[in-house]
């Protein structure tokens, strides 16, 4: 009778033994479909978010292109008005604006070929800047050709 008592608690520690071993594998089952469970939910997310990241980037880059025109736009405007002061600064603002663009190099919102194109732009720069300043009506002329070759240098759409 003796061995029936100290078989007991072998037999008990064993039963226990497979007891945790049966929870542990169920809370690695449990975690391993939870961690399925969150991954499901978490991918279409991320995906939708990259989506909605590169469609930003995108009309953040044409808002900065249509920025640029519009200064440009607004120093002709002016100029042709006879406002030159105004059409001075906005003229300036557009060089200065266009050149922080172009020297992001890869990181602009303008291609290589479109960055090369613009930097002809800055040929006139100093010239027409002061023609505004001397209140010059050829100033005009000089806004609106800048203002065609910065239309036709971005006619093509940037490449991100």
């Amino acid at each position: 009778m003796s061995t029936t008592n100290e078989d007991e608690p072998a037999r008990s520690s064993s039963g226990n033994s497979i007891s945790q071993n049966n929870r542990v594998r169920r809370l690695i089952l449990y975690a391993a479909v939870l961690l399925v469970v969150f991954l499901a939910g978490l991918v279409p997310m991320w995906w939708t978010s990259r989506t909605y990241v590169r469609e930003r980037d995108a009309a953040q880059a044409s808002l900065q292109v249509s920025r640029l025109q519009n200064s440009l736009a607004n120093a002709a405007i002016d100029a042709r008005r006879g406002e030159y002061e105004p059409a001075r600064q906005a003229a300036s603002d557009f060089f200065t604006n266009l050149g922080t663009e172009v020297a992001r190099g890869g990181d602009s919102v303008f291609n290589e070929g479109q960055r090369n194109a613009l930097r002809s732009v800055f040929d006139t720069r100093d010239d027409t800047i002061t023609l505004l300043a001397r209140s010059d009506p050829a100033s005009v002329d000089r806004l609106v050709d800048l203002y065609t070759k910065y239309r036709q240098a971005t006619a093509t759409t940037p490449a991100r």
